[in-house]
């Protein structure tokens, strides 16, 4: 089966959403989602979404973006981010997000790595308050179908090298063909490949392998972030993050003794390894976190959904300490991308925490990542609406049998298979990338 589209975006998340809602409503938007539609990292966030204060705030931003990144960030990336974020936050107002407020204006908080507070937020669920609240906007939507439980078995190029559509399954393992003028990746990160990650275990990196299949430029693979707390488990399955906005308003970590033992405002591969070499100093499997400097109806107000979490795990928070472990959080490598999210393949776009444009470099600096997707979301929906609407690219001459032709479907016999397959590739990629940088750094001693 066959099924049109002028743009398939695949993921529901921030990214893949805000990107939708940018298109004219004569444009036929596609999306697919591995699992249920609110079952995205996005969903996940708790902390907040960066917005420049004032002008004054603007150096400090970028400076503080930049050093939490290790100076390896893309410089026109990280000042399109900052100087984007007012309409950004002005936007998600509009869409109907309710952040944080003192009368009129904007309540901010602080995290690690910042020099001042410059983070919106909701209570602390911020993400799922954004992310549900464009996913409302995008089911009032009649030119955007969504399907769930369908995945991307692969991309479709045409005799020229470039994408025009995409291979999908649905759970019932049925397999269809996507025939779509523009392809978006908004697929998220790929925690799904760790023990031990605050994100949803089907976020595996299948984008990345794709990329890697076609010859599509990526980069930076290597640089993933651990978050430095997330909730201590035995369980099996996703860990619960302690957004870094507690320590942000006085939260401390301390070790086996109760002391104190690190600038817990450091930024976040730092606090990781801080508590890495306490954990093997204490030989203890986590470290704790007291909130004790925290008021105690700001913990039961900012931080209302924490604290159930920590409360069905047996720690009270309010009153006793939390054990805390870092864990895989975020990917800033991914496939390679342009300014307006336009990677190396003609009519393939990457959006989100699947993209690599720079903008966080080695290490994110916390709540960049919302802002960030958003931003360069909208910018790839502009682009690609440009050029629907002025016609710079032709049509294709992709009839039925042509289309079908450009398809092997003995790739995709066994999907279980192929996943492992992809699994592997990404896997084997990280490994390469870190064995060559050491080599490098062996080098340069």
């Amino acid at each position: 089966m066959i099924k049109d589209a002028d743009v398939v975006i695949v993921g529901t998340g921030a990214a893949g959403l805000f990107c939708a809602l940018h298109f004219t409503k004569d444009t036929r938007i596609l999306m697919i989602t591995k699992d249920a539609m609110d079952k995205s990292d996005s969903f996940l966030a708790q902390g907040g979404m960066c917005m420049l204060r004032d002008e004054d705030d603007y150096d400090a931003y970028f400076e503080d973006t930049m050093k939490a990144g290790h100076y390896e960030n893309n410089r026109q990336s990280v000042e399109i981010m900052i100087r984007s974020s007012q309409n950004i936050a002005s936007e998600l107002t509009g869409y109907g997000v309710k952040f944080q407020k003192d009368g009129k204006n904007f309540l901010f908080t602080r995290e690690g790595g910042h020099s001042r507070p410059r983070i919106l937020f909701h209570e602390d669920i911020t993400g799922k308050e954004i992310t549900s609240t464009l996913l409302e906007n995008v089911l009032k939507r009649k030119n955007i179908e969504i399907l769930e439980y369908t995945s991307m078995l692969d991309i479709i190029c045409d005799d020229n090298n470039s994408c025009c559509g995409i291979v999908m399954c649905n759970k019932d393992g049925d397999i269809s063909l996507v025939r779509a003028d523009y392809t978006v990746l908004a697929c998220g990160g790929l925690g799904g490949l760790y023990k031990h990650s605050t994100n949803f275990k089907h976020i595996t990196g299948d984008a990345l392998a794709i990329a890697y299949k076609h010859g599509i430029k990526v980069e930076n693979v290597s640089y993933i972030q651990m978050h430095p707390t997330t909730l201590y488990s035995e369980k099996q399955g996703r860990r619960f993050l302690i957004s870094e906005s507690v320590r942000g308003e006085g939260a401390i970590l301390l070790n086996k003794k109760k002391e104190r033992f690190c600038d817990e405002l450091m930024p976040r591969d730092i606090v990781a390894a801080e508590i890495k070499k306490q954990m093997e100093k204490d030989s203890m499997p986590y470290v704790w976190l007291s909130m004790e400097n925290i008021p105690q109806d700001e913990i039961r107000n900012h931080f209302p959904n924490i604290l159930e979490q920590c409360l069905k795990e047996g720690y009270d928070p309010v009153n006793g300490y939390i054990p805390v472990v870092p864990a895989q959080h975020y990917f800033m490598g991914g496939i390679k991308v342009n300014s307006n999210s336009r990677t190396s393949m003609p009519y393939l776009y990457a959006v989100g925490e699947t993209s690599c444009n720079g903008v966080h470099g080695r290490n994110r600096l916390a709540s960049n990542s919302l802002l960030e997707s958003m931003v360069f979301a909208k910018r790839a929906a502009d682009e690609i609406q440009g050029e629907i609407l002025s016609k710079i690219n032709k049509p294709r001459n992709l009839d039925d049998d042509y289309f079908i032709k450009l398809v092997n479907y003995k790739d995709y016999k066994d999907i279980k298979t192929l996943g492992i397959k992809y699994k592997t590739i990404v896997l084997n990629e990280i490994e390469k990338e870190i064995n060559e940088i050491e080599k490098g750094d062996k080098i340069h001693e």
